[in-house]
């Protein structure tokens, strides 16, 4: 089961206190940081992968609300405090859900189940209708679509987008270009290369042939890629 990673922002300690003991009562979830000002926050989201986030609204500083707009891409937001004022704004900023305090475990677990639902129906909605992904290239965005990708190459802070016809060079790494990509169709088989699983052509121990080019296998990508290989449909 794939670990639910928190982070916890409250300037009061027992409260900090009450979503460590709630925390720890699921087993999916984990607790990356425990922080009393969204300033400490802020820093932890730079540096750890954060999936979701419970926040209390009024802390010094930077108040929850204002610090969820100050974020580019938030993760996913559950809302907790004492103030019932701030639900209308908090729902057009997406919060997935606003606990009043004092809550109980069983709304606790309730807002925890939701965020599961949601994220389990756009895996499936990203996986059933995705055709096309937009790439930053220069200063647009450009789609492109997946069918078209043979493979990607990453080259420190840029990626290489590998079609048939032509080569995207895409500002950032590989790790955050394959998170764009579907998991079922792309696969890494290298620390430097992602290939589309239905244009693999051939492989053997130590290298995989698409559109003609020969990509390395590396060893600790191998056992993964033999275990796609051989439940995929594209050797049937």
């Amino acid at each position: 089961m794939k670990k639910i990673k928190c982070l916890l922002v409250d300037d009061e300690i027992p409260a900090i206190q009450i979503l460590e003991k709630y925390t720890s009562l699921i087993k999916q979830l984990e607790v990356v940081s425990s922080c009393h000002d969204a300033l400490k926050a802020f820093d932890v989201l730079q540096e750890e992968k954060v999936d979701l986030v419970f926040l209390d609204i009024n802390m010094p500083v930077i108040s929850g609300l204002d610090f969820i707009k100050s974020l580019r891409n938030p993760p996913a937001i559950i809302l907790t405090t004492a103030y019932r004022e701030y639900a209308i704004e908090s729902y057009e900023l997406d919060a997935l859900d606003y606990l009043l305090k004092p809550f109980g475990f069983d709304r606790f677990l309730k807002a925890v189940d939701k965020y599961r639902s949601r994220n389990e129906t756009q895996k499936e909605n990203f996986n059933a209708i995705k055709e096309h992904v937009f790439f930053k290239i220069n200063r647009s965005n450009h789609k492109i679509n997946l069918n078209d990708i043979l493979y990607l190459e990453g080259l420190k802070d840029y990626t290489l987008i590998h079609t048939k016809s032509s080569k995207y060079t895409v500002r950032g790494n590989l790790r955050t270009c394959m998170g764009k990509l579907p998991k079922d169709k792309f696969m890494r088989i290298h620390r430097s290369y992602v290939v589309a699983n239905s244009k693999v052509e051939a492989f053997n121990q130590s290298e995989i042939t698409v559109d003609n080019n020969k990509l390395p296998l590396g060893l600790a990508y191998r056992e993964a890629f033999l275990k796609t290989i051989e439940f995929s449909n594209i050797w049937k």
